[in-house]
């Protein structure tokens, strides 16, 4: 049996943890600021095959987040990672117990500032042909993902993200944002 090839996808296998996150999530007011801590484990699950002319190495990731200020559970994620070595697509697939489900697609970027990081983007909207949002009835009327958007900086045993979830909540457009730097443990 032949060694599976994760790609750029391999530096994430693991489990991170960072106590630096910030969450700016709508209210129905303005926003409110989440400090929160979190771990994320990424699990090499091997490779799938789709319609037998695509072979994709798979990850599978678990991601809680807790406020800082009372260390209570305020998101729970679970996910995959894709990567397909023909094409040098990523995509990134989770649901998140809202009832929202996202499919994000993009690529390694080549950063000339960061020449040992590996810099990993995707993103999604709701009408995307490459990657969507799926989401219930309830959130499609109250809270709509219209667009998602994350990038993933990994150097060594340190890993920054950022990503940015655009809502339609509380009669406004909502630009939802976190970002934390996270250690393999």
């Amino acid at each position: 049996m032949a060694e599976i090839n994760y790609g750029p996808l391999a530096q994430l296998i693991g489990t991170w943890k960072g106590n630096q996150g910030t969450d700016i999530a709508p209210e129905p007011n303005g926003e409110e600021n989440n400090p929160y801590f979190e771990t994320i484990t990424y699990e090499a699950i091997g490779d799938v095959s789709n319609a037998e002319t695509q072979t994709l190495a798979v990850l599978h990731y678990t991601q809680i987040v807790s406020r800082k200020e009372n260390n209570e559970v305020f998101h729970h994620q679970s996910g995959y990672w894709s990567w397909d070595s023909e094409t040098g697509v990523i995509t990134h697939s989770f649901t998140i117990p809202r009832g929202v489900g996202v499919v994000a697609c993009g690529k390694v970027l080549d950063d000339e500032n960061m020449p040992n990081a590996t810099v990993i983007e995707v993103s999604a909207e709701d009408t995307g042909f490459d990657g969507g949002i799926a989401q219930s009835s309830f959130m499609q009327k109250k809270a709509r993902t219209t667009a998602f958007s994350q990038t993933l900086t990994i150097e060594g045993d340190s890993l920054k993200y950022q990503q940015t979830i655009m809502l339609d909540i509380y009669s406004k457009t909502f630009e939802h944002t976190d970002t934390n730097t996270l250690t393999r443990q």
